[in-house]
């Protein structure tokens, strides 16, 4: 019978080395990963990162679709009449207001409003270590403050539970997006994202260039009709000639009341240096501070407010949604190259043929 040799491999090297499936992830695992690919709120992402939008933001195509409609038929309809009759400069000024909508719209709804990164794990240990004296881990601590002093007027900042850090003034949570926005104004479904620091001036421009796009149309649209009408004909026969005109005031008509009043409420609101937010809550009325103090961030001048709040300088955004993750928080690749194959060892034993060899026999009988 053959002499029964054999090899015994290192235990330490079959701990070593990774099961076929883990080296197959190690291997998908290699393309290094942005920041927007775990980003933790409720957004959602293009253009590898380079536009966020709200989750919820179902009602941003009927905003487009209601003003590319209207406008369509204002261009298609209205124009061609008016151009002949009055001037050229109707659809002029018509087209540089539309491009202009639009445009503010992309710009507020593509735009980072002003999220705040949460806190990583270590600095949201060591706040919750100072806010949490009970020792607990499982406790939750109440909601905790910090003062600060801002044109001599004290402003609590409130501790955030979601995204474990104090949130800065005039921040607060959004519960759709669950982010923490800066100088958040509201979540509007309208432009499907938040409006807070980034984002407002884009928002501010864009309802007041919708104010005057149709006011503009809703006059132009009776313009035409009184015009077919003053030629010898009956009011029910220029609508009959122009039918699309009658969709164009419906629209415009329903529209227009509220976009004037929420233009006017924000132009209250810039010039104040107030967010719909405060106004809400009246954080800043006379009812909950005292009668010598007010907006602490009012510059008390219609001018400066306004142009802090529309020209001053675009601050850059603060989750660097396009940056690669970090080599510790990426998910680990080792190529089957770089893998080192398990050693064998040889067994050192005098007598390791002649147990062979019993054993052969042993299991022969």
């Amino acid at each position: 019978m053959k002499n029964c040799e054999y090899q015994q491999i290192d235990p330490r090297a079959l701990a070593a080395s990774p099961p076929p499936s883990q080296t197959r992830t190690g291997k998908r695992a290699q393309r290094p990963r942005r920041k927007w690919e775990v980003f933790p709120g409720k957004n959602r992402f293009f253009c590898d990162g380079r536009f966020i939008l709200a989750r919820q933001s179902g009602v941003l195509p009927l905003t487009l679709g209601l003003i590319v409609v209207t406008c369509g038929l204002f261009f298609a309809f209205d124009c061609p009449f008016l151009v002949k009759h009055l001037t050229v400069f109707i659809p002029v000024i018509g087209g540089l207001l539309f491009m202009f909508v639009i445009l503010s719209l992309l710009r507020t709804s593509f735009t980072d409003p002003g999220i705040l990164p949460r806190a990583t794990p270590d600095e949201a240990a060591d706040i919750e270590r100072q806010i949490d004296t009970s020792g607990s881990s499982s406790y939750r601590p109440p909601p905790r403050t910090k003062e600060i002093l801002i044109n001599q007027q004290v402003v609590k900042l409130k501790y955030c539970f979601t995204c474990k850090t104090f949130r800065p003034p005039r921040t607060s949570h959004c519960s759709l997006c669950d982010n923490c926005v800066e100088r958040f104004d509201h979540h509007c479904p309208w432009v499907g994202n938040c409006v807070g620091k980034r984002n407002y001036r884009f928002f501010y421009s864009f309802i007041i260039s919708l104010s005057f796009l149709t006011s503009f149309i809703f006059g132009c649209v009776i313009t035409h009709i009184t015009l077919r009408s003053q030629a010898g004909k009956s009011f029910v026969q220029a609508i009959q000639e122009s039918p699309a005109s009658v969709v164009e005031l419906v629209i415009c008509f329903f529209s227009i009341w509220s976009i004037l009043g929420l233009s006017g409420f924000h132009t209250y609101l810039v010039a104040s240096n107030l967010t719909t937010n405060e106004d809400i809550k009246g954080s800043w009325s006379s009812k909950r501070v005292a009668e010598e103090s007010g907006n602490p961030y009012s510059y008390n001048s219609i001018v400066t407010n306004c142009c802090v709040t529309l020209c001053g300088p675009m601050p850059p955004s603060l989750i660097d949604r396009r940056g690669f993750l970090p080599n510790d928080e990426a998910i680990p690749a080792v190529s089957a190259s770089e893998m080192p194959l398990p050693p064998f060892v040889a067994k050192s034993d005098p007598h390791m043929e002649e147990n062979c060899q019993d054993f052969a026999l042993s299991c022969t009988e």
